[in-house]
């Protein structure tokens, strides 16, 4: 790494990745896995992800937008690959070109994807999606008899071919949520009316990560694994990241930028939140919400400094904050590991979620462009 990287990173433990991929495959072994790199891997990067996730046994991968699986395309991946989330007037026809399977909620989005296959001189793969209950994208039960016959009579026409039927949960989390085995005796009904008007799904498919974990009779042909992937666990109530089989991937650390002994009574950061209440040292650390520290974790975020967890003291501001290091002493340039493995004893992005009262799917999803990942294992 170079110098101008030490600044802040995150380190990235392909073999992590792997050692998930398998745990999960473990979990589902009679279904396939789709390793889910929306977002660039959920941050972690994904042409690597999807690199590393391929060799450990997932045969597909899934994006959201059909951009981030059209540059998967340009880098060389091969194999199934999925995105879902459209809009009209979207790269339909790049999409049928690069045989990307392509999700379908709508009648709207079925209209196009047939122009596409028509315009490409090829058929599309395409995914019908049914809205079972989370009441986001999908189609709803009152539209899936048309939705079904149209897709039927494209595949008869032969501008597509129905690769799968599939659905989301909307509390998988919460295992025994009242909504769980509502969403899936929707789905196997939908899914049943499909298959009876003609349609034959190579996958059928509705658990996430955390119905990989809990939820065996979600796991259809298909299991779609996102956070898990990356060793972060997709809910606290499910258990640690080592209660789950799971090791985090990602380790974000940084250099100290400055070390100095303050008065008490010294004011920290912005609007002086904290001020110390004697003679300390104050570690800056050169990482803000630029690069994806929440700002809503000031003064409750923990970082590992000198081999002790340490809190941000003050404001997260825009590219630094501060921690106190009380009577220890540390030199700038040593290093602090702002989340990682408990394990190991460091904080966790689920540590950095409950201090910023979010969840830690978005914890590691916002460390930013500037920030350099680091690939071991590769």
């Amino acid at each position: 790494m170079n110098e101008t990287a030490t600044r802040v990173y995150a380190e990235i433990d392909l073999d992590a990745v792997r050692a998930n991929v398998r745990a999960l495959r473990e979990r589902a072994p009679r279904a396939e896995l789709m390793a889910v790199v929306k977002a660039n891997a959920y941050g972690h990067g994904a042409l690597e992800c999807a690199k590393a996730a391929q060799e450990a046994g997932a045969t597909w991968l899934g994006t959201a937008t059909p951009d981030e699986a059209l540059a998967l395309r340009a880098a060389g991946i091969q194999g199934r690959l999925m995105c879902w989330l459209w809009t009209p007037g979207g790269p339909w026809r790049e999409a049928v070109e690069a045989d990307i399977d392509v999700s379908v909620s709508g009648m709207w989005a079925l209209d196009e994807v047939r122009g596409a296959a028509r315009a490409a001189g090829r058929t599309a793969r395409i995914q019908l999606k049914a809205d079972t209950g989370l009441g986001r994208n999908g189609c709803q039960p009152a539209d899936w008899e048309a939705l079904v016959a149209a897709a039927v009579a494209a595949q008869a026409e032969g501008t597509v071919q129905v690769t799968g039927v599939w659905s989301h949960f909307a509390c998988a989390d919460e295992p025994g949520h009242p909504s769980i085995q509502l969403q899936l005796a929707a789905f196997r009904d939908m899914l049943a009316y499909a298959e009876k008007e003609g349609v034959e799904p190579e996958v059928r498919h509705i658990a996430n990560s955390p119905a990989t974990l809990t939820l065996p009779e979600s796991h259809f042909d298909l299991v779609r694994c996102g956070l898990a992937v990356y060793g972060v666990s997709p809910a606290p109530e499910l258990g640690t990241p080592a209660q789950l089989g799971l090791r985090p991937a990602m380790t974000l650390k940084a250099s100290l930028a400055l070390v100095k002994t303050v008065p008490a009574g010294h004011g920290v950061s912005y609007g002086h939140h904290y001020v110390t209440d004697a003679e300390t040292n104050l570690a800056l650390i050169p990482a803000g919400y630029a690069d994806g520290i929440p700002r809503q974790a000031s003064g409750l975020g923990q970082v590992l400094v000198g081999g002790k967890i340490r809190q941000v003291a003050g404001r997260v501001a825009m590219d630094q904050f501060v921690v106190d290091l009380g009577e220890d002493h540390a030199r700038a340039g040593d290093e602090a590991v702002i989340f990682g493995d408990a394990e190991r004893g460091e904080p966790t992005a689920e540590d950095w979620a409950r201090a910023a009262h979010t969840i830690a799917y978005e914890i590691v999803t916002r460390i930013g462009a500037r920030v350099p990942r680091v690939y071991l294992g590769g």
